[in-house]
């Protein structure tokens, strides 16, 4: 598993590692039976303190995505797909929701918003506005 840490996001590092535990459940690429890394092992992979991978484990397993295996670590569980796809969904809504208000409250006009979201899309997708590939 590899995950994409930022520490200079204003995002905590715990909720970046819950995210995208989330989005590889949700996309397929973490299936139920999947062990994750042990929290020693991630920590010393992402350069983070245990106590940080230790809250996002803790956290994923409240919410029912990942539970304990005695001896053998973290596994994702059975409904974690279901789980993951609804949460995914939530994450990046409520971060659109944010940016869109921040746009608003920057008194861009809705054509300008659309035209940023059409370009930032276009290039998350590896293309250029305007150009076909």
């Amino acid at each position: 598993m590899i995950l994409d840490i930022h520490p200079d996001s204003p995002v905590p590092i715990y909720e970046q590692l819950v995210a995208q535990v989330i989005y590889g459940v949700a996309s397929g690429a973490l299936e139920p039976g999947s062990m994750i890394p042990s929290i020693r092992d991630l920590a010393t992979e992402v350069i983070v303190h245990p106590n940080t991978v230790a809250r996002a484990w803790q956290e994923l397993e409240r919410r029912g995505v990942v539970s304990a295996r005695r001896g053998k670590g973290m596994e994702v569980t059975p409904e974690a797909v279901a789980i993951c796809r609804s949460q995914r969904q939530e994450l990046i809504r409520q971060r659109l929701r944010d940016t869109l208000r921040e746009a608003v409250s920057s008194h861009l006009a809705p054509d300008e918003i659309r035209r940023l979201i059409d370009d930032e899309l276009a290039r998350a997708n590896g293309h250029r506005r305007g150009k076909k590939s």
